[in-house]
């Protein structure tokens, strides 16, 4: 069962796999394309977009001369995050970004590149830092 803190804000339509948690106060972006695997934890304050309006915002486009917002302009890429993966607390994951099976990203990492099956990733920008093991055990570089 999929459960979602009631203090989550998800837009659009995400899938989102079974067993997955979701705590409070994240931003889960589902408008570009969306999937979270199963067995996920995205730990609180977790932001996770799928689109941008800086092109929008830098061209002066934001409305069209009829006074509606310019969807246009606006940039969307899907995310996908694997089965069995960890999202620290207050981590970004930006559009277009694909974060394999059994991964973890530590807290507060601004994720913007792939991140291959089984990585343990941190920082901003977030980088490989160790492995995750076959059996679960974490193996972070020194």
């Amino acid at each position: 069962m999929t459960k979602y803190n009631k203090f989550a804000h998800i837009i659009g339509e995400p899938k989102i796999g079974e067993g997955t948690w979701i705590g409070p106060f994240t931003v889960i972006d589902g408008t570009g394309g969306l999937e979270i695997g199963r067995n996920c934890d995205v730990s609180a304050g977790v932001q996770i977009y799928t689109h941008s309006t800086v092109k929008r915002c830098l061209r002066n486009k934001k409305f069209n001369d009829d006074g509606s917002v310019n969807r246009d302009e606006i940039e969307q890429k899907p995310v996908r995050i694997g089965n069995n993966t960890f999202l620290g607390a207050n981590s970004v994951i930006m559009m277009g970004v694909n974060i394999g099976n059994n991964c973890v990203v530590g807290a507060c990492s601004l994720v913007n590149k792939d991140v291959a099956d089984f990585t343990v990733v941190g920082g901003v920008p977030a980088k490989k830092i160790g492995n995750v093991r076959k059996d679960g055990s974490i193996e972070v570089k020194k």
